[in-house]
Formats: structure tokens, C-alpha cells, sequence
């Protein structure tokens, strides 16, 4: 099971779906599903901690 660590959706996979986007922040792996993905991309091409978005 794979959860969007902004919105909190859930896929019941071991593996996201491959639109989804992952980030490493204070040494911990995050994913973001595609619909946060699109929303924060700019954020996310910046490198800004998502806390920040």
C-alpha cells in the first residue's frame, strides 16, 4: 500500500503508479500522487520541502 504523503491518497499496490512522483526529505522517501504531482511541480522542481508547498 502506497500513500500520497500530501493528500493522503492510498493505492493498494507495493509499487505507486508511475505517475506519481517520489522525493527524498530529511533522510525519508516520499511519494506524491499525480493530481499534488501536477499542483506542486514548480515547488517541486525548486527543491522546496514539501512542508513548504
Amino acid at each position: 500500500m502506497v500513500t500520497c504523503s500530501f493528500c493522503g491518497t492510498v493505492v493498494e499496490s507495493d509499487d505507486p503508479p508511475i505517475t506519481w512522483t517520489s522525493a527524498i526529505e530529511n533522510g525519508k522517501a516520499r511519494w506524491f500522487c499525480d493530481d499534488c504531482s501536477r499542483t506542486h511541480l514548480r515547488a517541486m522542481e525548486s527543491k522546496l520541502d514539501s512542508e513548504w508547498w
